[in-house]
């Protein structure tokens, strides 16, 4: 039992930590999606800008998720793991703060290219110490590469 309460926690504070960085980068965000963003030409795919939220806010809790079985888990390695973790999650709020905040797509494209890689370094070390906190990333890299997919058109097309 105290086992269970000790990763449900650790698991909580990985969510609330995730969702904190969904919402600094909408500080970024929210501004500029009336008007800049709203303004630019965007490719074909581009979803509409309803599922944005409702898909990081799942995407967040995962990634708490993730690492939060990562944090509890006695895998020698999971310092190093979760400091790439980390290391992903500061790209993705600085990709809100470049692509939204300054309002310019060439450094986003930069930041979310190495944001990229840093979600496929951090899927590959998550595998090595939970298997199922790599599955759990999944989605995320997949909307990430959408994203990039987004972020270059509009760098292009603009």
């Amino acid at each position: 039992m105290a086992k269970a309460n000790s990763q449900l926690k650790k698991i909580i504070i990985m969510i609330v930590i995730a969702e904190l960085v969904g919402i600094i980068g909408s500080v970024f965000t929210a501004p500029a999606i009336g008007s800049w963003y709203a303004s630019l030409n965007k490719p074909w795919f581009t979803p509409p800008s309803w599922v944005f939220g409702p898909v990081w806010l799942t995407l967040y809790a995962l990634m708490g998720i993730a690492a939060g079985l990562v944090w509890h888990s006695k895998s020698k390695i999971k310092e190093r793991v979760l400091q790439m973790y980390g290391f992903q999650l500061f790209l993705n709020l600085v990709w809100s703060l470049l692509f939204f905040g300054l309002r310019n797509p060439l450094y986003g494209l930069i930041d979310i290219v190495l944001m990229w890689i840093a979600i496929a370094a951090t899927i590959f070390m998550f595998y090595k110490v939970n298997k199922k906190s790599a599955g759990l990333l999944v989605p995320y890299i997949i909307w990430v590469s959408i994203a990039t997919a987004l972020n270059y058109y509009v760098l292009v097309l603009n």
